[in-house]
């Protein structure tokens, strides 16, 4: 079992990283290696991926029911908005590429790439590529110029997350910048993005706790639901409204410095 402290602290962790271009695998190794405290464990992670999940949804819940219903209506030839259909296939179509590669490299991931050095290099390679991105964009298009070469783009990019310390949100981000999307639009696609791959994680996630009967403590799953939910819901809010304002470049800074720290962490250790 985790303390109260180490339920709150890794929720409340896990819950602002996954929507911000700071790296979630980052953050969750840094308790264990500073702290000495223990893995999550696989019940753990099942909660707060699915307190990230209902965020979002709850966030874009208009946005999610009008492409739903939209999608749906596109299916069967009734009038339906095609701007929300439209957005709908770009979110299917943007989480194919991940979805592939998570597929067929998961396990050389788990085997190979899960260090800390590998985590630390990730972080300061994908933070200066959002640094880039953001200096070179030209913010110009919103999502109504998605098209099917810049989802591509975009979904590729987010197939490299599945290397620990690119940050999901951040490599989508970084993508649509450099193709020209503003700010605002760039993230509001990323976390659409984000919809099937944390509802897919937290599914498989699900399934494997349930084949393998590991005690499962229901406070810190409830602890961990509401604190990530709360957390992610306050963090995607926030983050889109101040994002057009502040811009990337605390992030960029903030990736270097925890990058430095996991790099002595990892030499001095």
């Amino acid at each position: 079992m985790l303390s109260d402290l180490q339920v709150f602290i890794l929720a409340l962790v896990q819950g602002l990283t996954e929507f911000l271009p700071i790296s979630s695998s980052a953050h969750l190794i840094l308790p264990s290696q500073l702290l000495g405290w223990p893995d999550q464990g696989l019940a753990f992670d099942v909660a707060v991926h699915l307190g990230s999940l209902l965020a979002v949804l709850a966030y874009f819940r208009r946005d999610v029911w009008a492409m739903l219903i939209a999608w749906f209506a596109s299916l069967v030839h009734q009038p339906h908005s095609k701007a929300d259909s439209r957005l709908a296939w770009w979110v299917i179509l943007g989480t194919i590429p991940a979805g592939l590669a998570g597929l067929l490299l998961d396990d050389f991931i788990e085997q190979h790439l899960r260090s800390m050095l590998v985590i630390a290099v990730a972080t300061l390679m994908f933070g200066a590529a959002l640094w880039w991105a953001d200096r070179r964009g030209e913010s110009r298009f919103d999502l109504t110029q998605l098209n099917a070469r810049s989802v591509l783009i975009i979904g590729v990019a987010q197939a490299l997350a599945l290397i620990p310390g690119t940050s999901r949100s951040g490599i989508t981000m970084t993508a649509a910048l450099a193709l020209g999307f503003q700010k605002s639009q760039a993230a509001r696609f990323s976390f659409l993005l984000s919809i099937p791959l944390i509802a897919a994680a937290a599914l498989l996630k699900g399934l494997e706790l349930v084949q393998s009967a590991l005690p499962v403590y229901w406070g810190e799953i409830l602890a961990g639901v509401l604190i990530s939910g709360i957390s992610a819901y306050l963090c995607i809010a926030l983050f889109l409204k101040w994002i057009e304002r502040v811009g990337f470049l605390p992030f960029v800074i903030y990736r270097f410095a925890l990058g430095a720290v996991l790099l002595v962490i990892y030499f001095w250790s």
